[in-house]
């Protein structure tokens, strides 16, 4: 999936502030291109951490 893709995606959630990561991940539709990610290609997996808002600490102890 296209950086173009996800943000597509993103961009169709409202209110992502008030959700946890699982949450935003599962209601934008990205939870399996994160868990895909994450095994293969933990740049990525960061930067859609990083579309959808989530706070610096939260990412490093996410992407290890």
């Amino acid at each position: 999936m296209t950086e173009e893709k996800i943000i597509a995606a993103i961009n169709k959630v409202d209110g992502l502030g008030g959700m946890t990561v699982n949450e935003r991940l599962y209601v934008s539709g990205l939870m399996k291109e994160f868990d895909k990610s994450l095994k293969s290609d933990k740049e990525k997996a960061r930067r859609i951490l990083e579309l959808l808002h989530v706070d610096r600490p939260s990412i490093d102890k996410i992407i290890k």
